[in-house]
């Protein structure tokens, strides 16, 4: 069973999701203000948490920066009115992983949180060998697919869902160059028309994260005019 918390507000846009999401076999809690949602994605582990930017106490913005800031992996879908476009942006760069713009039909909702459940199962790469599928290992830098921990020089490393897509992708293909938009169709899901400084952001946290030296990355380097690729000289070893 999936526990999905939802932070809203709305006790009337509550009562609805809860509605479709217990039909969908999900266990849900609720919170209807920001601090309270924070706590509860911090102590219950949720498998999602539905978000509202516009809330008492601490906005969705501030949660979103804060669940990622305890390193909570759960996946992140934020509700925005259609005047906030500024906040689809920020709500995906501080580590939001989906978005719905207010009205939304609860068909494209149910589709939303099913390809995100969907997600949490597959991998988005396409493995070479049966190896690769489990664990790869690049100089200093080790991924295990299965047990979805990256290990630096031994160190285990904290990566947002979104970061260990971007990564397990790109190694998974050394030297293979994605641009921007294809990495998100590819890891979001979804068309983000226009926001593919979206993945400029979320490479710049991995970056930060798994290189010695940010100045000069050693395993994601970019491709100028292109997008992102990963070293294809540090072959696994």
């Amino acid at each position: 069973m999936k526990k999905v918390l939802i932070v809203e507000d709305d006790i009337e846009i509550i009562r609805l999701l809860e509605i479709h999401l217990k039909d969908l076999g999900c266990q849900v809690i609720t919170a209807n203000r920001g601090d309270v949602g924070l706590r509860k994605a911090i102590n219950e582990n949720p498998d999602l948490v539905i978000l509202d930017v516009m809330l008492p106490e601490m906005d969705g913005i501030e949660i979103c920066q804060k669940i990622r800031a305890n390193n909570i992996k759960s996946p992140i879908m934020m509700l925005t009115a259609r005047s906030e476009e500024i906040d689809k942006v920020l709500g995906l760069e501080v580590g939001a992983d989906d978005y719905l713009t207010k009205p939304f039909s609860v068909r494209e909702f149910i589709a939303r949180v099913k390809a995100i459940f969907r997600r949490q199962k597959m991998d988005i790469m396409e493995p070479s060998s049966e190896k690769n599928a489990k664990l790869m290992e690049f100089d200093i830098l080790s991924i295990d697919i299965d047990m979805r921990k990256v290990l630096l020089d031994g160190k285990k490393i904290e990566l947002s869902p979104k970061e260990f897509e971007l990564l397990v992708l790109l190694s998974s293909n050394p030297g293979k160059s994605y641009d921007r938009t294809k990495l998100l169709n590819m890891i979001w899901g979804y068309d983000f028309k226009g926001y593919e400084h979206t993945v400029n952001s979320h490479i710049n946290r991995l970056r930060s994260k798994i290189e010695p030296d940010m100045s000069n990355p050693k395993f994601i380097l970019t491709t100028w005019g292109v997008g992102y690729k990963f070293n294809e000289e540090l072959m696994e070893a």
